[in-house]
């Protein structure tokens, strides 16, 4: 190893040791053991603080390494709005809705697309959908996009009545989804590429664009993060197994995350079940959760049983639970109080892009472990919470939904959080 080289291992190695995460009697002999070329991140612009350096630091103190089984360092990323600005579920379903892709229930019964879909919902979408079509006319049919756009956004009918019940709030998040189900019909290679016709509209549209959906205005444009493109690529440079974890139909992440280097083997997202060879609007399970039965995606702890049981190889109810530490991510990033399982899980260094989400931030900004870095978001990031995060009340959202305060492991409450990065 040439002085240069071994100069900046050296230093972040030494980084790291500041952070905690490595001890600093350690740091110079473990730089020294590191292969010379571990690679760090070439995108400085929109990092805060010294979160670049934490990262470079991280990976070099984990650069090319294995476990006894060959096994790399593992890294998940959330998808939208964590290495996207904006939703890709969201760019996908406006698309379906003003090209007509949305086909009609059987016999015209709205329950059989979801579970959780209250009566009062599905007799507003039959009252406001036409039946006895091979696909709905969304493009023009104003009252039946307005339903369907009301019902997914905002999980209320055009008339104010709950749209969906009878969920556990943290494995499942019946809006999200209900895309994926209303993919019914179709294969996944025609999923896939209405996927990429929504992508291609929303790569080209100006930043700030708009677009028409029934009588509403919604957002029309999408852009990738440079600094997590970058980091992708470094981390997959300095040996680690980089995968995505999202709330999105899983063709329609497949056709979006390839453009940052993520092959589709690697990219997780809610499954459909399939019969004869297409979609259904029943769903994959996991864990104990067995297919069809449609109350475990990847949302918030079902994140973590995705996870578990597609990249670390856990079967059955115990993908569910919290692994030992050997068994799970080194690295995580995410934006929202959906990632917040599979952030605590990881036992590196736990990126939040601050969305000004509840539990969330709670948890990042309290920070008892020193391996939250708080980021704001690489575009158009939020302006400062005028209020506190409140942590020590309403901040947890419990699996029957009930509001409730953010506990730590010991089951002691987090106090609230001002918001200081932003």
């Amino acid at each position: 190893m040439n002085d240069k080289l071994r100069g900046s291992a050296a230093a972040a190695a030494l980084a790291l040791a500041a952070t905690g995460l490595l001890p600093a009697t350690n740091a110079q002999a473990n730089a020294e053991a590191r292969p010379a070329a571990c690679p760090t991140l070439k995108v400085s612009e929109g990092w805060y603080g010294d979160n670049k350096a934490r990262i470079d630091a991280l990976i070099a103190d984990h650069c090319e390494d294995r476990d006894r089984r060959g096994k790399k360092p593992v890294a998940v990323f959330d998808w939208d709005n964590t290495v996207i600005k904006n939703d890709v579920g969201d760019a996908t379903f406006y698309w379906l809705l003003r090209n007509d892709r949305i086909r009609p229930p059987k016999h015209g019964d709205w329950s059989t697309t979801s579970r959780h879909l209250t009566p009062e919902a599905a007799t507003a979408l039959g009252q406001a959908c036409p039946t006895g079509v091979r696909t709905l006319p969304t493009a023009t049919d104003t009252d039946c996009a307005d339903e369907l756009l009301s019902v997914y956004g905002s999980g209320a009918t055009t008339g104010g009545k709950t749209a969906f019940a009878g969920y556990d709030h943290r494995r499942m998040e019946p809006q999200y989804a209900w895309l994926a189900q209303l993919l019914h019909g179709w294969t996944t290679r025609q999923a896939a590429s209405f996927a990429a016709a929504a992508r291609a509209e929303n790569l080209a549209a100006p930043q700030g664009a708009t677009q028409q959906v029934g009588t509403a205005r919604v957002t029309g444009w999408v852009r990738y993060y440079d600094q997590q493109r970058d980091l992708i690529r470094t981390l997959q440079d300095g040996g680690f197994d980089v995968w995505i974890v999202s709330a999105s139909p899983e063709p329609v992440v497949d056709v979006w995350a390839k453009d940052v280097g993520i092959d589709p083997s690697h990219a997780l997202g809610i499954r459909n079940t399939t019969d004869r060879g297409r979609l259904t609007s029943h769903l994959k399970g996991c864990g104990g959760v067995r297919d069809g039965e449609d109350a475990m995606i990847t949302y918030i702890d079902g994140k973590r049983c995705w996870i578990n049981q597609e990249i670390f190889g856990v079967r059955g109810p115990a993908a569910e639970r919290v692994q030992p530490a050997a068994g799970r991510q080194v690295f995580a990033a995410g934006d929202s109080d959906t990632d917040v399982s599979f952030l605590r899980d990881a036992t590196g260094l736990r990126l939040a892009l601050n969305r000004n989400k509840n539990e969330l931030m709670c948890r990042a900004y309290e920070n008892g472990d020193g391996r939250w870095l708080v980021n704001p978001m690489f575009i158009e990031p939020k302006k400062r919470k005028t209020s506190a995060y409140p942590c020590s009340t309403t901040g947890y959202t419990a699996s029957d939904g009930t509001a409730g305060p953010v506990r730590r492991t010991d089951g002691s409450i987090v106090p609230d959080q001002a918001d200081t990065v932003f």
